[in-house]
């Protein structure tokens, strides 16, 4: 069926791209916080052990609702493992279990996250005229600048 939504169809393709470029950072970033939720060790491992895990629960909420934003302006959410390593812009580290290595790791893996929505913000509003998903990666981009913090203050 035929969305009427008020963004011509190309610039929701456009979008559509751009946010599952998204998706398949936060897949990427949850699959690396989990990873390192598994294999944390040391002095402090339970508490960064749940401390992964809040980070890793509340990235699979993010993945759901961008996905949701993806098919909401009518495409498809690429969520197969090909495409997510063909779209996102982030790597996978060798296995480590030293905590400092992890936790810089994800810091700036969050940062990433948080540039390049930064950037999408401007991009959604004033190339795609789509102030619906500007606003949609605003609140992204805060949630990452969040986690951010929280890493930072770790590594203090």
């Amino acid at each position: 069926m035929k969305i009427d939504i008020g963004i011509p169809e190309k610039n929701a393709q456009a979008v559509a791209f751009e946010l599952n470029k998204v998706l398949a950072d936060e897949v990427l970033l949850a699959a690396k916080t989990r990873n390192y939720h598994w294999n944390v060790e040391g002095p402090s491992f339970m508490e960064l052990h749940k401390f992964y895990e809040g980070l890793y629960d509340e990235l699979d909420e993010v993945i759901d609702e961008v996905a949701e934003r993806v098919r909401a302006i009518g495409h498809y959410a690429e969520g197969r493992l090909v495409d997510v390593l063909k779209l996102t812009s982030l790597l996978e580290n060798e296995y480590t279990n030293d905590s400092k290595k992890q936790l810089a790791d994800l810091l700036s893996d969050h940062e990433t996250m948080i540039r390049t929505l930064r950037k999408l913000i401007t991009v959604f509003a004033d190339d795609y005229k789509d102030l619906g998903n500007s606003d949609f990666v605003t609140g992204l981009m805060e949630k990452h600048e969040k986690t951010a913090w929280f890493i930072r203050s770790y590594l203090k």
